[in-house]
Formats: C-alpha cells, structure tokens, sequence
C-alpha cells in the first residue's frame, strides 16, 4: 500500500476504515480483521494498526470485544454522523480550493447547478 509521506501511518489507516465504515463496505456491527492480518496487508507495523483501531475506538466507530475482537458500531447514528462530517470537510475543501481560483460561493454554485444540469461539457 502506498502512504503519503506528509501524513502519520496510522492517521492514513483511520482515514481508510472511516471510508469503509462511511462507505458501507463495512457495516454497522461487521467484525473487523485481526490487527496482523490487517498489518500484513497494508505492509505496516501491527503497533501502527493498534494505534490506529484504538483511535476509532475512542471516536466510537469501532468497539471490543475482550474475547472475539473489534466490531463496527451498531449505532448508525454515529456513522450518519461521521458521513456528514466527511461530506462537508470535502465540500469546504472543494470551496476553499474554487476560492483561491477567485471562484465565490455563488458562482460556485451557479456551476455546480449547470454541472448537475449536464449544462457544463468536458472541453
């Protein structure tokens, strides 16, 4: 697996399982892989993937179990919660980004609508 390098290893991989989870690919109350075998397939340190599930354990989109392992929440709330979360962070990144091209949030939206129109063609 390929990490950026301006970013900590185990911030990558809670970013990763939050997508799954958000994503659906996990899902409320999946059983999560062992901490090795996720650590072989990501090539990275278990202690790294330790860290990592222990950090959406205190967010809460993971939970232990002592004798059987981590589990998805069952608690679709907190999941709702982090999806939007997610949307807006990249709707505010997508907004800064057309900002610094001296695009304001109006045109912005202008052009989303005539994009979801099918108005605006690739060119």
């Amino acid at each position: 697996m390929n990490f950026n390098n301006n970013l900590p290893i185990y911030q990558q991989i809670v970013d990763i399982m939050k997508q799954k989870i958000i994503s659906g690919e996990l899902k409320a109350g999946d059983k999560i892989k062992p901490v090795r075998e996720i650590a072989e397939e990501m090539n990275v340190n278990p202690n790294t993937v330790q860290k990592a599930l222990s950090h959406l354990e205190i967010e809460k989109l993971l939970y232990s179990e002592r004798t059987s392992g981590r589990y998805v929440t069952k608690d679709e709330k907190i999941i709702s919660k982090f999806r939007e979360n997610m949307i807006f962070n990249i709707i505010r990144n997508f907004l800064n980004t057309l900002e610094q091209m001296g695009i304001d949030k109006k045109k912005s939206l202008n052009l989303m609508e005539e994009y979801l129109k099918g108005d605006l063609k690739d060119e």
